[in-house]
């Protein structure tokens, strides 16, 4: 997941030049294929990579639970699944683009009926609170668990907790939205889709796409570091769910569903 290089580090505070090592994110395309045949190509970081392509395809609202996948088979720069018999091929109309970079998302996703299309779960109807003071203390609790980050300072993470607070699963990667799919995909094949009774915490910001992947695997609740955009606020009211944003510093914002927020 990293690579080591060589760099020039000028310091104009104390006119010193250092020639020293630096960890870098690795970054490099995955192919994702359904039933052998190219489906999409997107950057990330190495590792997880099963659980990827799987939350992709969840956020592509392709498959919702482990007796969709027929079979999955990683092969070095790619990870092909094979459907199960009953699960239909993905809309034309949801196609996204054959190549999206790790800060893309879903750009072929482009209007909120899109998005009810392939929505599963009734979000709206998850009865999920959560304390003040335990959603506030969620990023740092991510922060720490960032191994990755804390090596190169250049990946975004993706953390899927309960509402008191316990972190179940971390993933990093250099996309925002690839990090989420690591968590998607990894609850999908352990059978816990939907997420209902949990909160997924982001770091970044929170864009239309992170929405719609929270929503098509029913998390109630969707915390960001930093702030949400207007589409991505329009979905999640839409949803019935709750979006939290420039959540750090023992403080947030909450944009929509604050009912599922309770005093400490």
């Amino acid at each position: 997941m990293t690579v080591r290089r060589r760099v020039v580090r000028h310091d104009t505070s104390t006119a010193t030049v250092s020639a020293r090592p630096d960890t870098l994110a690795v970054e490099e395309p995955l192919e994702v294929r359904l039933g052998g045949r190219p489906f999409s190509v997107t950057m990330r970081t190495p590792g997880h990579d099963v659980d990827l392509a799987i939350g992709f395809l969840a956020g592509e609202g392709v498959v919702a639970a482990p007796d969709d996948l027929s079979s999955v088979q990683a092969m070095g720069a790619a990870v092909d699944v094979r459907l199960a018999p009953h699960v239909p091929p993905p809309d034309p109309s949801l196609e996204r683009h054959v190549f999206t970079t790790s800060a893309c998302g879903v750009c072929g996703s482009a209007s909120l009926e899109a998005v009810d299309k392939v929505a599963r779960f009734d979000v709206a109807a998850d009865a999920t609170a959560v304390r003040a003071d335990v959603l506030a203390g969620l990023p740092d609790t991510l922060r720490a668990s960032q191994g990755v980050f804390d090596r190169t300072g250049g990946v975004h993470a993706a953390g899927l907790f309960t509402a008191e607070g316990t972190l179940v699963v971390l993933r990093e990667d250099v996309g925002r939205h690839n990090a989420v799919d690591k968590v998607v995909g990894w609850a999908l094949r352990e059978g816990r889709l939907p997420l209902a009774g949990h909160v997924l915490q982001v770091s970044g910001r929170a864009s239309f796409e992170l929405v719609q992947k929270a929503r098509l695997a029913g998390v109630p609740v969707l915390a960001a570091v930093s702030a949400p955009s207007s589409l991505a606020v329009e979905l999640a009211e839409d949803a019935g769910m709750t979006l939290v944003g420039f959540s750090r510093g023992g403080r947030f914002t909450v944009y929509t569903g604050d009912s599922r927020v309770t005093a400490s």
